[in-house]
């Protein structure tokens, strides 16, 4: 606040001293005024009375009288003239400086303004901060009151925690009485709960036995039932065998088994829809090698489509390159006002598998690649390769990011030089981000972004194109 009063008051004095100085350039300029009313009116006296002169001496017969008369009216006439030119000239000085004085006291106006809102933004801010130390204080007197209820409250709680700590060596006490008897009542416990789980598991595995022999029972009368069609009490007489004679061994039996399911087996399932597969599967085949012809035919057509559309490719890319070749070749030139560059195919014979090499060669220097050159160097060819792709294929929009940073004021005169060349031929529109007054300069608008306070951004444009105009007109 204090700087700005003071800032107020400098500008309030310079203003007053601005508004004397105008009083007194415009009090000197009608004086000036006033006297070149009066050579004028005296100019004019002198010319009335040269013209008398000059009747009379037309009238008269000349003698030396009359010629020397005029020789002085002549000479009134030439100082009146030079003083009048004079009074003319500090007149038109006068009128110009109490312009710029007028200028000046408006431009002081402006600024006692800014001033004057900066200094009511510094009241605001003074009345925010008085009003955040208020709000300190009344926190900083809450906080210096909690230490005393804190230790309040510390004391009662040491005396809760004696208390409590009190109580919990007789309930430690009886615990561990408690845990002895626990303990004891545990172990007998777990002998029991041993004993049960022996029998539950004798249980479970007899149990398990029995189930098993009743499955085994089950699966032999579902056997018994599949393989003889009978119930499994009459399947000793289905195969004449009596119930009360001796059967033969398990072990023959199991033999004999055996060897009869060899024989079945080998003699294999009857398929009764073999008929009707074949026909299933021909038609299957007829199917697959009919799509199998045609997959063949389009394979042969896209191989076909491939290799014209990379024969069109390689054509459209040697097209393309020769004409950016050309061009790039112009421009490097161009800028360099002078050497030689090209750019060659790599790594393959094919076109479309080929990688690029820039090749270029600035005045006084040999034929090298284009990562040889130096950063300035670098720039200018890249620029000319970029407009030589312009030039063969114009796009409505280029955006340049400080492409003139590394070079020289010459440089830059001779990129914008074919800049707006490339504005005349293709109409594009660049967009150029640079800090180089000179490439600014060149420009049909500016666009910037200032700072007049701190954390204030402000965009400014300026259309120099028609600020040019203005200064014509004016």
């Amino acid at each position: 606040q204090r700087e700005a009063q003071k800032a107020e008051m400098q500008a309030r004095e310079a203003f007053g001293r601005a508004e004397k100085e105008a009083g007194a350039k415009l009090a000197k300029l009608n004086s000036l005024r006033e006297q070149e009313a009066r050579v004028r009116a005296e100019l004019d006296e002198a010319k009335k009375a040269a013209a008398d002169a000059k009747a009379s001496l037309e009238a008269l017969a000349p003698d030396e009288d009359v010629k020397a008369e005029a020789s002085r009216l002549r000479e009134e006439v030439t100082r009146l003239r030079s003083d009048l030119a004079q009074v003319t000239a500090t007149h038109d000085g006068l009128q110009r400086e109490a312009q710029a004085r007028v200028r000046r006291i408006a431009a002081i106006g402006d600024e006692r303004k800014a001033w004057v809102t900066r200094k009511d933004n510094a009241k605001r801010q003074i009345e925010t901060l008085t009003t955040r130390e208020a709000e300190a204080k009344a926190e900083k007197e809450r906080l210096e009151a909690i230490p005393t209820s804190v230790a309040d409250k510390r004391g009662a709680l040491l005396a809760q925690i004696r208390e409590a700590e009190a109580a919990r060596k007789v309930a430690a006490d009886t615990l561990a009485s408690a845990e002895t008897e626990a303990s004891e009542q545990a172990k007998r416990l777990r002998a029991a709960e041993a004993a049960l789980a022996s029998a539950r598991e004798e249980r479970a595995r007899l149990s398990g036995l029995v189930e098993g022999a009743k499955e085994r029972v089950q699966e032999t009368e579902a056997r018994i039932r599949e393989a003889l069609s009978c119930a499994p009490e009459r399947a000793l007489a289905s195969v004449g065998v009596d119930a009360d004679a001796e059967l033969p061994a398990a072990d023959d039996l199991e033999v004999r088994l055996d060897k009869l399911k060899r024989e079945r087996d080998g003699l294999g399932g009857v398929n009764l829809r073999a008929d009707e597969e074949t026909v299933e599967i021909s038609t299957e085949l007829e199917k697959m090698q009919s799509e199998r012809e045609d997959l063949v035919a389009a394979i042969a057509k896209l191989r076909q489509g491939i290799a014209s559309l990379n024969r069109e490719g390689r054509e459209r890319m040697l097209a393309a390159f020769e004409k950016v070749n050309e061009n790039f070749t112009r421009l490097f030139t161009h800028l360099f006002g002078g050497g030689e560059a090209h750019l060659k195919l790599t790594e393959s014979d094919d076109p479309l598998e080929a990688g690029l090499e820039i090749m270029a060669r600035p005045p006084g220097k040999r034929l090298q690649v284009m990562s040889l050159l130096s950063g300035g160097e670098q720039a200018l060819t890249a620029m000319a390769l970029i407009f030589a792709v312009f030039l063969t294929n114009p796009s409505p929009i280029c955006v340049l990011d400080e492409v003139d940073a590394p070079l020289d004021d010459a440089n830059v005169q001779r990129f914008c030089e074919l800049m707006e060349e490339m504005v005349r031929v293709t109409e594009t529109r660049f967009l150029i981000i640079t800090h180089h007054a000179l490439t600014m300069s060149r420009m049909n608008r500016l666009f910037g972004v200032t700072m007049q306070e701190r954390g204030v951004s402000t965009l400014v444009s300026v259309d120099l194109d028609r600020a040019e105009r203005l200064l014509e007109a004016s």
